[in-house]
């Protein structure tokens, strides 16, 4: 492994992970732990995307989040636990995540009879921590983030003389996880692209070295979302830096600082880093939903939304690969991503209407909707607010519609037919104020 300086850290020391001596991981790393690990992990699926008509290309969907745990995190902890010492195996293990990298280990922890103590931060998914305990682990739920569980993760490890396994950063933990750009050329062995998505970069690191060692040609893109921009904030600054993290759907790529041994790794060898926002990301869940009949976790699904708001147009044509790294998505989380795709979509639509009070005045409107075949999925009615004639109701609709030509349709058919009206942020009448479908929604 080719080691680099670079700048010292204030956290607790952690020797496989030494910022001022990062490791590089190389391709001989990946293919031993391909070896290490075969009898215990899934080879999943790389299939062809419906998507791929719509969007002009070959999409290739590489599915991790078919493996037991339901990520890839499984492979680079396989490999991380099978590599330590005995000494290490007895006394134990302890990581911080937020939640894949604490239930891939707690599992073959499990296998492996090797103590495991997982902390996880209070945004962590209720279903990832669950799971975690399922699996034998004591979890630890700390701190308001990653940044904040692993500082106590790591002080736990030196208090308890534990072994700390960074769910990112690890030499052996990117190496397992690299075994994905393995398979992915074995089953898509003309791929022109690779996108992968980024939390603290092992995957990327991993991905990239396997494949870049193999077939240069092939071009790889790190996705991140623009909530927790932290790669593409250390490509910038040419150095990990800490980013604020701001509450998102990909949950699992909140990470504040990328690994420094991931960054040294991936500098020089990833050909573009992309972020998205929260809207296409909600809108790539449902389209996998719908499409591809997955359930697929926020940062599972980064490479997806990058495609679908085309942000890699120099792509079309060619065959692209999307790692769905993740499934771990509470139930809760899942509704209201699917509700938040279907609105970016235009297919969950919300306006406000002054209809008259007077008897068959809302009857006249939701006639006037279902008349174009749109469903009314809520509506609620407002009267002491409106100002005006008193015999006026303001009526707020939320309903579903085919796409944007079909709400397009029926916004013609309320603006011809009322006088004042209040469609996805057009408001004509006397009243100002616009609140987001959203949060419209949740009130």
């Amino acid at each position: 492994m080719e080691r680099y300086k670079c700048e010292p850290s204030t956290i607790e020391f952690d020797p496989m992970c030494d910022k001022e001596n990062p490791q590089r991981i190389s391709f001989e790393d990946v293919s031993a732990a391909a070896f290490r690990i075969q009898s215990e992990i899934i080879k999943t699926p790389c299939v062809k995307s419906h998507m791929s008509s719509i969007f002009g290309m070959d999409i290739y969907l590489k599915n991790d989040f078919l493996q037991h745990t339901g990520s890839f995190k499984e492979r680079g902890a396989r490999n991380a636990l099978i590599l330590l010492p005995e000494e290490a195996k007895t006394r134990g293990v302890i990581s911080a995540s937020l939640g894949n990298h604490s239930q891939a280990l707690s599992y073959h922890a499990h296998k492996l009879n090797i103590p495991t103590t997982v902390v996880m931060p209070n945004v962590a998914p209720i279903m990832k921590i669950q799971k975690c305990q399922s699996y034998g682990a004591n979890v630890i739920v700390h701190g308001h983030d990653m940044k904040e569980a692993k500082y106590h993760a790591m002080s736990l490890a030196k208090e308890k003389n534990l072994t700390y396994i960074n769910g990112y950063d690890h030499p052996h933990i990117m190496a397992g996880q690299g075994t994905v750009g393995l398979e992915i050329l074995e089953q898509v062995p003309d791929v022109d692209a690779v996108l992968v998505p980024v939390g603290g970069g092992g995957l990327l690191a991993g991905v990239a070295t396997a494949i870049k060692h193999l077939k240069s040609r092939v071009l790889i893109y790190g996705v991140e979302t623009e909530k927790c921009p932290s790669m593409k904030e250390a490509m910038s600054h040419e150095e990990p830096v800490s980013v604020d993290i701001k509450s998102t759907l990909a949950d699992g790529l909140a990470v504040p600082t990328v690994g420094y041994n991931a960054f040294r790794t991936i500098k020089s060898i990833v050909d573009k880093m992309i972020t998205v926002n929260e809207d296409w990301l909600a809108r790539a869940i449902l389209r996998l939903v719908e499409q591809e009949k997955y359930v697929v976790e926020g940062g599972g699904a980064v490479g997806v939304a990058a495609i679908i708001a085309g942000l890699v147009p120099e792509l079309c044509g060619k065959k692209v690969v999307c790692i769905l790294s993740g499934g771990n998505i509470d139930t809760t989380i899942l509704g209201r991503c699917l509700e938040r795709g279907l609105a970016a979509e235009k297919r969950l639509v919300k306006f406000k209407v002054t209809v008259s009070d007077r008897p068959g005045g809302i009857a006249e409107l939701c006639k006037l909707i279902s008349s174009i075949g749109v469903s009314i999925k809520d509506i609620m009615q407002e009267r002491a607010w409106v100002q005006g004639d008193i015999f006026s109701v303001r009526v707020k609709v939320v309903c579903e519609t085919r796409g944007p030509e079909h709400m397009d349709e029926l916004r013609n058919k309320i603006s011809n037919s009322y006088r004042e009206w209040d469609f996805a942020g057009e408001f004509v009448g006397r009243r100002g104020s616009v609140d987001s479908l959203l949060d419209d929604i949740s009130h």
